[in-house]
């Protein structure tokens, strides 16, 4: 329970302060961040995460991430869907908060809610197929880079770093393509409150995460010469 409780607050922070900054922050006329300070915020979280819960659950935070190391053999399958739950919940708790502080600002429009969407609904208006590819090549990269930094022949210390860097980078790469998912916990936080199109595109942002999830743990598997302790 203790390991639930951390993924639900992991969850709704990364919600919270990287979709935040986007719905917040981005546009605001004057001091908007823009595209690099909503990458830069998505990182920030992962690496704040990273070292206040990552001794207690591991700071998995994503679906894809939970599923991808249970792949590679580093993750309790029985521990598998009560993690997807606990960050899905906390990922909708975050958008809750986020939608409570919107709603507070007369005359304020919901919009996309810095949900993910592909086709009219991409931030540069690119297709189903740009989506499907950026999603699964972004989600391999980032999983990659997990397994890779966590690994106990990995140096002691950095993994939060370079998982939080690398989730920055991934946003700089993919946020005009798909507002950038690698998540589906994030990404049906936020259709819940934009509604219509976001949960009718919902679809890509599960599937597309997962596939990268699954060669990610298959791939590094094989890769690495020395199994994980």
């Amino acid at each position: 329970m203790k390991k639930l409780i951390a993924e639900f607050i992991g969850t709704l922070w990364l919600v919270l302060g990287g979709c935040g900054s986007a719905v917040l922050a981005a546009g605001y006329p004057e001091l908007g961040i823009g595209f690099t300070g909503v990458a830069l915020a998505f990182g920030l979280t992962v690496v704040t995460m990273a070292y206040a819960i990552g001794h207690i659950s591991g700071c998995h935070l994503n679906p894809a991430v939970s599923i991808c190391l249970w792949i590679g053999g580093r993750f309790d399958k029985k521990e598998l869907l009560p993690y997807i739950l606990a960050q899905v919940l906390g990922g909708v708790a975050g958008a809750g908060i986020l939608y409570l502080i919107v709603t507070g600002k007369s005359g304020f429009e919901i919009g996309g809610f810095a949900a993910n969407g592909y086709g009219e609904h991409s931030p540069d208006g690119y297709s189903m197929l740009s989506a499907l590819v950026t999603e699964i090549s972004m989600t391999f990269m980032f999983l990659i880079i997990i397994l890779g930094a966590t690994h106990s022949k990995a140096p002691k210390g950095f993994a939060g770093l370079a998982i939080g860097l690398g989730l920055t980078l991934i946003h700089l790469i993919s946020i005009p393509v798909t507002n950038t998912s690698v998540n589906p916990a994030r990404s049906t936080s936020q259709a819940i409150f934009a509604g219509g199109w976001a949960v009718d595109q919902l679809w890509l942002f599960w599937i597309a995460p997962i596939v990268g999830a699954v060669l990610a743990g298959l791939v590094y598997k094989y890769m690495s010469p020395e199994k994980d302790n």
